[in-house]
């Protein structure tokens, strides 16, 4: 029988699934066994058709401090995957590729619920996210470069779409936080809201999300991320081929049918 998962919690309700990294008393650090465990829950939410949109977040006082020092090479303890550091270190990179991929590449709409520090790997996991929402004592660090590393869970393609290539350099190449406030006027934030409120509007732009045309917003999101890498003739190419499916969808025609007898559509994905 396979042990139930201890350091990723999975919830799922209303089309909604909410993943929390279920490590609270070491800031929610990625060790091995989270990441594995992460990389499962993923994959899960991923092929979930019930599932229309994915909220990540962090227990207790910290969304994630990233790699967890000790499973490091030059940490304090061995790491679970092997003896020769290399290897380790090799091994290591595929679940963390596997993470911010399945993430980043995942068609349902992603939300970070930032809910205290994002540093490290822990910032690029919130980056990956399509969008972030978070509470006063939200700060993020490309810590990396503080202990002689490079930002090796995808933070330099990251954080320039995000945050815009200064302020990147800056943050890779100093290791220096960004708080709430300077975070929200970079864009690092959609929203900045009271800690005590920051479930409510989390959940209140994931139902909004939940109840959208899945066809179209799946589309839209692979249009937009596809807009960043190619040229705008190639990009109106792409958009005529992703508005005749639209057009040609079940959705569509709800949802016109809906705006013209004023109610609100449900849309069925087809």
């Amino acid at each position: 029988m396979t042990e139930p998962a201890r350091f990723v919690l999975v919830e799922k309700g209303d089309r909604i699934a909410k993943v929390t990294l279920n490590r609270p008393e070491r800031l929610n650090a990625l060790a091995p066994v989270l990441v594995d465990e992460l990389v499962a829950a993923i994959q899960d939410v991923t092929k979930d058709d019930s599932v229309g949109v994915v909220i990540f977040t962090g227990a207790g006082k910290a969304f994630c401090s990233g790699g967890d020092i000790k499973t490091l090479a030059g940490g304090e303890e061995k790491s679970a995957y092997s003896s020769n550091v290399i290897e380790e270190i090799r091994r290591g990179f595929e679940p963390a590729q596997a993470v911010i991929l399945g993430i980043q590449r995942m068609e349902k709409p992603t939300i970070a619920m930032v809910n205290g520090p994002a540093t490290g790997a822990g910032m690029d996991i919130a980056f990956a996210c399509d969008m972030r929402i978070g509470g006063p004592t939200v700060r993020f660090a490309s810590s990396y470069i503080k202990i002689g590393l490079f930002p090796g869970w995808g933070g330099t393609w990251l954080l320039p779409r995000v945050i815009g290539l200064s302020k990147a350099i800056e943050m890779v190449m100093t290791g220096d936080a960004i708080e709430a406030e300077e975070a929200l006027r970079l864009g690092a934030l959609n929203k900045l809201v009271p800690a005590e409120q920051l479930e409510t509007a989390t959940m209140d732009l994931a139902r909004k999300l939940a109840a959208g045309p899945p066809i179209a917003m799946r589309l839209a999101k692979l249009n937009l991320y596809k807009g960043l890498e190619i040229d705008l003739e190639t990009a109106m190419k792409f958009a005529a081929a992703s508005e005749t499916i639209t057009l040609s969808s079940q959705d569509h025609r709800e949802g016109a049918q809906a705006f013209r007898e004023k109610r609100s559509p449900k849309y069925s994905g087809r």
